[in-house]
């Protein structure tokens, strides 16, 4: 009788733990929302800051995105500017003033010092990633869910990641970056200074990402984001065929 009591405590305990612990894909979808993953639509201006073999380098944009869209517009520095990038879900399009025709080009490729091209568009890991809750860790003070995240497909930014999300305000506050054989080549950290109301809710909003090169820690980009808005978006916009005209 004992013995059987102890068993079903422990299938008790046991279950317990499985219902605490969130489905993968709710959480990325919660933390998508908080980084540009809004369907109505949303726009926000970036400055970019990235420090390489000591050097400064510096980039603004104007984002507008909606679903699985986005449109990038460099308004800084001046040889820069009037250049776009155009996310047609996972096609980006390059187009830049004096250019015949748009460019494809890829998520992956760098934009400037850590970051890559995907990083400052819309995050959707919820719709591009496989994940998993592997485990519970506290990042920077914040009891936080460990998830692994496996691409989808090839053309996304990254092909593995390591994410961990906040478990009282379902935020991505860390991720790691991996090879196909996992190795860490680059860790973020997000903070979340913004804040936002989408169809009468206020959200929290990240306000910026710190890219560090695992192998070199003095190489670090930092993405500020500001003046996050819920604003709805024509179709047209994203259209490629009406960029740069």
């Amino acid at each position: 009788m004992k013995r059987h009591i102890l068993s079903l405590i422990g299938l008790l305990m046991v279950s317990a733990a499985h219902a605490e612990t969130p489905d993968a894909t709710e959480l990325l979808r919660a933390s998508d929302r908080s980084r540009g993953g809004i369907a109505s639509g949303i726009t926000w201006q970036i400055d970019l800051q990235a420090v390489e073999d000591g050097e400064t380098s510096t980039r603004a944009y104007l984002v507008k995105a909606k679903g699985n869209d986005a449109l990038a517009e460099a308004t800084a520095p001046p040889r820069n500017k009037g250049e776009v990038m155009l996310f047609n879900d996972r096609t980006i399009w390059f187009v830049k003033p004096g250019l015949r025709k748009p460019v494809s080009i890829s998520a992956r490729q760098r934009l400037s010092g850590e970051a890559a091209n995907g990083d400052i568009a819309s995050t959707n890991y919820a719709r591009d990633y496989d994940g998993a809750v592997v485990g519970e860790e506290t990042v920077n003070g914040q009891p936080a869910w460990k998830l692994e995240l496996k691409a989808k497909a090839k053309n996304v930014t990254y092909d593995r990641i390591r994410y961990w999300i906040s478990k009282d305000r379902r935020l991505g506050v860390k991720a790691e970056f991996l090879t196909v054989s996992g190795d860490v080549f680059k860790i973020a950290t997000f903070d979340y200074g913004n804040r936002m109301t989408v169809d009468g809710v206020e959200l929290d909003f990240v306000s910026r990402m710190t890219i560090t090169d695992a192998s070199q820690p003095s190489d670090i980009t930092t993405i500020t984001f500001r003046e996050p808005k819920a604003e709805s978006h024509p179709a047209s916009l994203f259209n490629i065929n009406n960029v740069g005209r």
